[in-house]
């Protein structure tokens, strides 16, 4: 049973951190060393970053809150907040982008209603409540209260793939099954200043943001799918295991990206594809750049050069994983679909575009996957632009000035 994405829609809060201006504004808090303030200037030029969006609306030129909680205008300081005080904003903003990308990627699947849905997955790392996220889309949808519900959470960057892949085994289980995949993360509510490299690494790659897709097997005449679902495979390396860690402190949810993640993706990234590729004949033995696509989570600048060099592939091939991070940051799992969705709307090619994609997390994990690609864009899209739904677009259209 061939099973497909059929729709694959981005969302991003409204509020825009210019990469530059974060940059001065860390780099001039009091609490850091000389060694500290290097530290960030070096982090935040190298990180490859133009723009990130943030949920945290304090953080932009015409808010003025009374009691600030994240930064204060009139010192210059970032501050602490509490866990709880970070959690209270996810459970209110995180709904808002969980429902925008759901309902856009129900909106631009043809031939599939509300009604229609017979599974949901919501996906997130950077926050806790209940009734949660999939409670949430369902009331917003209208979806059939029935629906089965299932949420992964903490698992960090790679987790889109463990939610397509579980939606793959739903569709098919049941030939009739449609699943919506929707992934929301806000990871600038961690945000916080910090003489520590990895607080630091955190603070210059780290973004918001949503993407959400529908899943089925089932034949829709009113519209073509985008991709085709083929294999899916995890992988832990044996080494890593403290280097990448995602843990929840008094301040916040604290995130160790240790300075070696890149090597050990280096040294292991040939032994991660293996069974993936193994699961298909016409890709044994194939030079890694003879594969169409590469839908690679930028985790960041290092982890990209890193894979790029290992498996020879072409600056080309990098571009949708390069632009999305300098537009977006680092938004955990919805990251790689951001990606994804570049590569479906590019210019179609002659022959089969197979699409080998992997996401890198905690432990240190490896998820990797293959899709084929089997329409062109949409009438009317642009080369290059279609990391940007219509969400997006809207979200944009609204974009408040950034302080940082």
């Amino acid at each position: 049973m061939t099973v497909y994405l059929r729709s694959l829609e981005t969302a991003v809060p409204p509020t825009v951190l210019i990469q530059s201006e974060a940059r001065d504004v860390f780099a001039a808090q009091p609490g850091l060393t000389r060694l500290g303030s290097r530290l960030v200037n070096t982090c935040f030029d190298s990180a490859a970053i133009d723009t990130r969006h943030t949920a945290v609306t304090e953080l932009t030129k015409d808010s003025r809150a009374d009691d600030p909680q994240f930064f204060d205008p009139d010192t210059g300081l970032v501050l602490s907040p509490s866990t709880k005080v970070r959690n209270d904003i996810f459970g209110r903003e995180a709904t808002k982008l969980f429902v925008e990308a759901a309902k856009a990627a129900l909106a631009a699947c043809a031939g599939v209603e509300a009604a229609d849905i017979t599974h949901l997955v919501t996906v997130s790392c950077t926050g806790f409540f209940n009734p949660g996220p999939d409670y949430k889309i369902v009331r917003a949808l209208g979806l059939n209260p029935a629906v089965q519900r299932y949420h992964l959470g903490f698992m960090g960057c790679y987790a889109a793939f463990p939610a397509l892949r579980a939606a793959k085994s739903f569709c098919e289980a049941d030939p009739d099954a449609v699943v919506l995949v929707v992934c929301a993360e806000l990871c600038s509510l961690h945000v916080r200043t910090s003489n520590d490299p990895d607080t630091i690494m955190g603070s210059a790659l780290f973004a918001d943001g949503a993407a959400a897709a529908v899943v089925s097997a089932r034949d829709i005449t009113d519209g073509e799918p985008l991709l085709q679902l083929d294999h899916f495979e995890t992988v832990l390396t044996p080494v890593g295991e403290e280097s990448m860690a995602w843990n929840i402190g008094d301040e916040g949810f604290e995130m160790v990206l240790g300075n070696y993640v890149p090597h050990i993706i280096d040294d292991h990234i040939i032994g991660a594809l293996e069974p993936l590729l193994a699961r298909d004949e016409s890709l044994r033995g194939l030079p890694y750049r003879d594969i169409t696509h590469w839908a690679i989570h930028p985790g960041g600048r290092s982890i990209l050069d890193k894979v790029q060099s290992r498996l020879e592939l072409t600056d080309e091939q990098l571009v949708p994983a390069r632009e999305t991070l300098r537009k977006f940051g680092n938004m955990s799992s919805a990251t790689v679909l951001f990606v994804l969705k570049h590569i479906a709307g590019l210019p179609p090619q002659d022959g089969d575009e197979r699409i080998c994609s992997m996401a890198f997390g905690p432990g240190l994990t490896v998820e990797t996957a293959m899709f084929t690609k089997v329409r062109a864009p949409l009438a009317g899209s642009s080369p290059g632009a279609a990391e940007e739904s219509t969400a997006t677009q809207q979200a944009a259209a609204r974009t408040e000035p950034s302080l940082l």
